[in-house]
Protein backbone atom coordinates (compact mmCIF):
# COMPACT_ATOMS: atom_id res chain seq x y z
CA UNK A 1 0.00 0.00 0.00
CA UNK A 2 1.62 3.18 -1.20
CA UNK A 3 2.00 5.75 2.02
CA UNK A 4 0.02 8.79 1.74
CA UNK A 5 1.20 10.89 4.66
CA UNK A 6 4.03 13.02 5.60
CA UNK A 7 5.29 15.70 7.76
CA UNK A 8 4.85 19.10 6.83
CA UNK A 9 8.61 20.20 6.03
CA UNK A 10 7.77 23.92 7.84
CA UNK A 11 5.48 23.02 10.97
CA UNK A 12 6.56 19.25 10.93
CA UNK A 13 2.72 18.23 11.56
CA UNK A 14 1.44 14.91 10.17
CA UNK A 15 -0.46 15.61 6.93
CA UNK A 16 -1.56 14.23 3.83
CA UNK A 17 1.31 14.08 0.95
CA UNK A 18 -0.91 15.39 -1.33
CA UNK A 19 -2.87 18.33 0.68
CA UNK A 20 -2.88 21.34 -1.78
CA UNK A 21 -1.49 23.47 1.32
CA UNK A 22 -0.54 22.91 4.53
CA UNK A 23 -3.69 23.01 7.01
CA UNK A 24 -1.47 23.71 9.94
CA UNK A 25 0.70 26.58 8.87
CA UNK A 26 -0.39 27.57 5.31
CA UNK A 27 2.86 25.77 3.63
CA UNK A 28 1.72 25.58 -0.03
CA UNK A 29 2.66 22.23 -1.95
CA UNK A 30 4.29 21.09 1.23
CA UNK A 31 4.82 17.57 -0.81
CA UNK A 32 6.87 18.89 -3.41
CA UNK A 33 10.45 17.36 -4.04
CA UNK A 34 12.04 21.02 -3.90
CA UNK A 35 10.20 21.91 -0.03
CA UNK A 36 10.65 18.64 1.62
CA UNK A 37 14.34 18.99 0.00
CA UNK A 38 15.29 22.69 0.92
CA UNK A 39 12.96 23.82 3.29
CA UNK A 40 13.07 20.97 5.18
CA UNK A 41 16.93 21.41 5.66
CA UNK A 42 16.19 24.48 8.64
CA UNK A 43 13.13 23.12 9.82
CA UNK A 44 14.60 19.73 10.65
CA UNK A 45 18.05 21.62 11.91
CA UNK A 46 20.90 20.19 9.52
CA UNK A 47 21.30 23.63 8.88
CA UNK A 48 22.57 26.34 12.16
CA UNK A 49 21.31 29.75 11.17
CA UNK A 50 23.02 31.08 14.36
CA UNK A 51 26.41 29.05 13.58
CA UNK A 52 26.27 30.87 10.14
CA UNK A 53 25.40 34.62 11.60
CA UNK A 54 28.12 34.15 13.92
CA UNK A 55 30.45 33.15 10.90
CA UNK A 56 29.15 35.88 8.53
CA UNK A 57 29.96 38.09 12.01
CA UNK A 58 33.84 37.18 11.97
CA UNK A 59 34.46 37.08 8.35
CA UNK A 60 33.34 40.67 8.45
CA UNK A 61 35.52 41.29 11.27
CA UNK A 62 38.50 39.71 9.68
CA UNK A 63 37.65 41.44 6.21
CA UNK A 64 37.50 45.01 8.05
CA UNK A 65 41.06 44.06 10.09
CA UNK A 66 42.42 43.07 6.23
CA UNK A 67 41.16 46.27 4.87
CA UNK A 68 43.25 48.46 6.85
CA UNK A 69 46.11 46.84 8.73
CA UNK A 70 48.19 49.32 9.49
CA UNK A 71 45.39 51.21 11.29
CA UNK A 72 44.92 48.52 13.19
CA UNK A 73 43.32 50.07 16.75
CA UNK A 74 45.77 48.68 19.70
CA UNK A 75 43.62 50.86 22.61
CA UNK A 76 43.59 50.22 26.19
CA UNK A 77 39.78 50.53 26.43
CA UNK A 78 39.25 46.76 25.88
CA UNK A 79 36.00 47.06 23.64
CA UNK A 80 38.04 48.65 20.87
CA UNK A 81 41.09 46.87 21.47
CA UNK A 82 42.26 44.99 17.89
CA UNK A 83 39.70 47.58 16.49
CA UNK A 84 39.18 48.16 12.29
CA UNK A 85 40.18 51.86 11.16
CA UNK A 86 36.72 54.45 11.03
CA UNK A 87 37.24 54.15 7.29
CA UNK A 88 37.10 50.26 7.01
CA UNK A 89 33.73 50.00 8.94
CA UNK A 90 32.45 53.01 6.65
CA UNK A 91 33.35 51.30 3.47
CA UNK A 92 31.60 47.98 4.93
CA UNK A 93 28.35 49.52 6.18
CA UNK A 94 28.78 51.18 9.87
CA UNK A 95 25.78 53.35 10.18
CA UNK A 96 24.66 56.49 12.10
CA UNK A 97 23.86 59.79 11.21
CA UNK A 98 27.11 60.55 9.42
CA UNK A 99 26.24 57.42 6.82
CA UNK A 100 22.87 57.67 6.34
CA UNK A 101 22.23 61.62 6.28
CA UNK A 102 25.54 62.47 4.43
CA UNK A 103 26.00 59.99 2.14
CA UNK A 104 22.67 58.24 1.79
CA UNK A 105 23.65 54.77 2.55
CA UNK A 106 20.48 53.09 3.82
CA UNK A 107 21.70 50.11 3.34
CA UNK A 108 23.94 50.46 6.38
CA UNK A 109 20.93 49.97 8.51
CA UNK A 110 21.34 45.75 8.14
CA UNK A 111 24.99 45.81 7.14
CA UNK A 112 25.89 47.63 10.62
CA UNK A 113 24.66 44.40 12.46
CA UNK A 114 27.79 42.30 11.07
CA UNK A 115 30.21 44.65 11.92
CA UNK A 116 32.21 45.40 14.95
CA UNK A 117 34.62 47.50 17.02
CA UNK A 118 37.18 45.01 18.52
CA UNK A 119 37.64 41.85 19.36
CA UNK A 120 36.27 41.95 22.72
CA UNK A 121 33.14 43.43 20.77
CA UNK A 122 32.79 40.19 18.93
CA UNK A 123 33.16 38.11 21.32
CA UNK A 124 30.62 38.98 23.92
CA UNK A 125 28.04 39.68 21.06
CA UNK A 126 28.64 36.20 19.54
CA UNK A 127 28.96 34.39 23.05
CA UNK A 128 25.22 36.55 23.38
CA UNK A 129 24.32 35.38 20.21
CA UNK A 130 25.25 31.82 20.79
CA UNK A 131 23.17 31.50 24.64
CA UNK A 132 19.84 33.39 23.38
CA UNK A 133 19.87 32.41 19.49
CA UNK A 134 18.91 28.94 19.88
CA UNK A 135 16.38 29.65 22.79
CA UNK A 136 14.14 31.89 20.14
CA UNK A 137 14.71 30.00 17.36
CA UNK A 138 13.43 26.82 19.15
CA UNK A 139 10.20 28.62 20.80
CA UNK A 140 9.49 31.02 18.06
CA UNK A 141 10.73 28.93 14.83
CA UNK A 142 13.24 29.62 11.75
CA UNK A 143 11.21 32.07 10.14
CA UNK A 144 9.60 34.16 13.04
CA UNK A 145 13.49 34.18 14.10
CA UNK A 146 14.83 35.67 11.06
CA UNK A 147 11.92 38.55 10.83
CA UNK A 148 13.27 39.15 15.07
CA UNK A 149 16.89 38.71 14.25
CA UNK A 150 16.89 41.40 11.10
CA UNK A 151 13.97 43.71 11.65
CA UNK A 152 15.01 44.64 15.67
CA UNK A 153 18.62 45.28 14.01
CA UNK A 154 17.12 47.82 11.53
CA UNK A 155 14.55 49.33 14.31
CA UNK A 156 17.36 49.76 17.06
CA UNK A 157 19.97 51.45 14.25
CA UNK A 158 16.87 53.33 12.93
CA UNK A 159 16.26 54.84 16.68
CA UNK A 160 19.73 55.63 17.07
CA UNK A 161 19.79 57.53 13.87
CA UNK A 162 16.83 59.53 14.89
CA UNK A 163 18.80 60.11 17.93
CA UNK A 164 21.43 61.91 16.31
CA UNK A 165 23.95 59.07 16.59
CA UNK A 166 27.17 59.42 14.16
CA UNK A 167 28.45 56.51 13.79
CA UNK A 168 27.71 53.01 14.98
CA UNK A 169 28.00 49.23 14.54
CA UNK A 170 27.40 45.69 16.40
CA UNK A 171 25.33 42.77 16.33
CA UNK A 172 23.76 43.95 19.88
CA UNK A 173 20.26 45.83 18.43
CA UNK A 174 19.22 42.46 17.44
CA UNK A 175 20.82 40.80 20.15
CA UNK A 176 18.56 42.77 22.52
CA UNK A 177 15.45 42.06 19.86
CA UNK A 178 16.25 38.97 21.05
CA UNK A 179 16.21 39.71 24.36
CA UNK A 180 12.86 41.29 23.93
CA UNK A 181 11.28 38.59 22.58
CA UNK A 182 12.59 36.32 25.27
CA UNK A 183 10.96 39.04 27.49
CA UNK A 184 7.24 38.99 25.78
CA UNK A 185 7.33 35.14 25.47
CA UNK A 186 8.36 34.76 29.35
CA UNK A 187 5.43 37.14 30.12
CA UNK A 188 2.51 36.07 27.86
CA UNK A 189 3.54 32.10 28.70
CA UNK A 190 3.42 32.16 32.35
CA UNK A 191 3.31 30.07 34.86
CA UNK A 192 6.65 28.68 36.66
CA UNK A 193 8.65 28.22 33.80
CA UNK A 194 7.22 31.60 31.62
CA UNK A 195 7.65 33.60 34.95
CA UNK A 196 11.72 32.09 35.32
CA UNK A 197 11.94 33.31 31.83
CA UNK A 198 10.67 36.87 31.90
CA UNK A 199 13.18 37.16 35.13
CA UNK A 200 16.17 35.93 33.39
CA UNK A 201 15.19 38.19 30.45
CA UNK A 202 14.35 41.10 32.72
CA UNK A 203 17.85 40.54 34.21
CA UNK A 204 19.53 40.85 31.00
CA UNK A 205 17.63 43.83 30.23
CA UNK A 206 18.92 45.70 33.71
CA UNK A 207 22.06 44.41 32.73
CA UNK A 208 22.46 46.18 29.56
CA UNK A 209 21.04 49.22 30.84
CA UNK A 210 24.04 49.52 33.64
CA UNK A 211 26.96 48.00 31.26
CA UNK A 212 24.97 51.42 29.12
CA UNK A 213 25.71 53.92 31.39
CA UNK A 214 28.68 53.16 32.93
CA UNK A 215 30.72 52.27 29.78
CA UNK A 216 30.98 55.12 27.28
CA UNK A 217 30.50 54.56 23.43
CA UNK A 218 27.69 52.10 23.93
CA UNK A 219 24.59 53.34 21.78
CA UNK A 220 21.97 53.11 24.09
CA UNK A 221 19.52 54.26 21.64
CA UNK A 222 20.24 50.93 19.28
CA UNK A 223 19.50 48.82 22.73
CA UNK A 224 16.55 50.27 23.49
CA UNK A 225 15.19 49.94 20.26
CA UNK A 226 15.78 46.40 19.64
CA UNK A 227 14.72 44.86 23.25
CA UNK A 228 11.30 47.30 22.33
CA UNK A 229 10.57 46.23 18.40
CA UNK A 230 11.54 42.77 19.80
CA UNK A 231 8.52 42.98 22.05
CA UNK A 232 6.45 44.20 19.12
CA UNK A 233 7.55 41.59 16.70
CA UNK A 234 6.93 38.72 19.12
CA UNK A 235 3.20 40.36 19.87
CA UNK A 236 2.59 40.89 16.44
CA UNK A 237 3.86 37.09 15.50
CA UNK A 238 3.09 34.92 18.22
CA UNK A 239 5.81 31.56 19.07
CA UNK A 240 4.84 28.24 18.70
CA UNK A 241 2.83 27.53 21.85
CA UNK A 242 0.61 29.73 20.42
CA UNK A 243 0.65 30.26 16.95
CA UNK A 244 2.46 27.76 14.11
CA UNK A 245 4.51 29.83 11.53
CA UNK A 246 2.68 30.90 8.62
CA UNK A 247 3.17 31.34 5.16
CA UNK A 248 3.54 35.21 5.84
CA UNK A 249 6.31 34.75 8.07
CA UNK A 250 8.20 33.05 5.51
CA UNK A 251 7.69 35.49 3.22
CA UNK A 252 9.04 37.97 5.38
CA UNK A 253 11.82 35.97 6.57
CA UNK A 254 12.93 35.32 2.76
CA UNK A 255 12.10 38.97 1.99
CA UNK A 256 14.96 39.54 5.45
CA UNK A 257 17.35 36.89 3.74
CA UNK A 258 17.45 38.45 0.66
CA UNK A 259 17.79 41.85 2.07
CA UNK A 260 20.42 40.84 4.43
CA UNK A 261 22.25 39.10 0.93
CA UNK A 262 22.28 41.91 -0.92
CA UNK A 263 23.17 44.80 1.98
CA UNK A 264 26.11 42.38 2.82
CA UNK A 265 27.17 41.94 -1.28
CA UNK A 266 27.03 45.67 -1.79
CA UNK A 267 29.00 46.72 1.45
CA UNK A 268 31.85 44.07 0.18
CA UNK A 269 32.11 44.74 -3.37
CA UNK A 270 31.80 48.77 -2.31
CA UNK A 271 34.61 48.35 -0.11
CA UNK A 272 36.66 46.14 -2.13
CA UNK A 273 36.41 49.08 -5.08
CA UNK A 274 36.93 51.39 -2.73
CA UNK A 275 40.10 50.27 -1.12
CA UNK A 276 42.20 48.58 -4.22
CA UNK A 277 40.86 51.12 -7.32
Amino acid sequence: MEKNSMLCPNCRKLISADEPTCPYCGLSKPGSLLKNRLWGLFSKGFVDIVKIIVYINVGFYIFSIFLSPSSLGLSANPLTFLSPSDRSLFLLGATGAIPIAGFGRWWTLVSASFLHGGILHLFFNMAALRQLGPFVLHEFGFNRFIVIYTLTGVAGFFLSFLAGIPFTIGASASICGLIGAILYYGKSRGGFYGEAIYKQAMGWIIGIVIFGLLIPGINNWAHGGGVISGIGLAFLMGYHENKNETSMHRIFATGCILLTILSCFWAVLQATYHQFT
